[in-house]
């Protein structure tokens, strides 16, 4: 569904990159799947990678930067589902897993992504909510609970999809990004 936006999400955007991550995360679906952020891609062209993240304000911009800094721009598809993995997996809302599985099956037809990034982030709400404990107070605890979601995707990921990589990674609230072992 176009309604008369566009977004190269480089500043540029009517909508502005937070608006437009809103707009992704309320269900846009498979219509914004157009190689975001930068918009070079086509429907017909191909990216590096999907990307799924947490709908986190807190992080949006550093999500991005992160991706900026490892020479992503424009060469990424991105879902957003609250808890990322965990979203992805919860049976609380079944739904969102079959939303992430479509637009990855949507990113591989259209796009031609051969990696799936999957970034969770300390601190996370969805992880209390879903989970029914608040871990940001045990840093081991915490690391071990995104260490089982994480790789519990990757082995569905690669389950799905035996040719794709799988990388994971779990962010914290101050930008860093540590990599995720499955």
């Amino acid at each position: 569904m176009d309604h008369g936006h566009h977004c190269d999400c480089n500043g540029a955007s009517p909508l502005g990159r937070r608006r437009f991550l809103t707009l992704a995360a309320l269900g846009g679906g498979a219509a914004l799947l157009s190689g975001l952020p930068g918009g070079t891609a086509h429907a017909s062209g191909s990216v590096d990678a999907l990307l799924l993240t947490c709908m986190d304000y807190r992080l949006v911009d550093d999500v991005v930067r992160y991706m900026d800094g490892r020479g992503l721009n424009g060469k990424y598809d991105h879902v957003i589902l609250a808890g990322a993995s965990l979203g992805a997996l919860t049976e609380r809302m079944p739904a969102w897993g079959n939303t992430f599985w479509q637009h990855l099956d949507v990113a591989i037809q259209l796009h031609k992504v051969h990696r799936v990034i999957v970034m969770d982030h300390r601190d996370c709400g969805a992880y209390r909510v879903f989970l029914d404990k608040d871990l940001a107070g045990d840093r081991a605890a915490e690391s071990a609970a995104h260490a089982a979601q994480l790789s519990r995707l990757a082995a569905e990921v690669r389950s799905r999809h035996p040719g794709l990589e799988v990388e994971l990674l779990l962010m914290s609230l101050d930008g860093k990004v540590e990599t995720v072992s499955a």
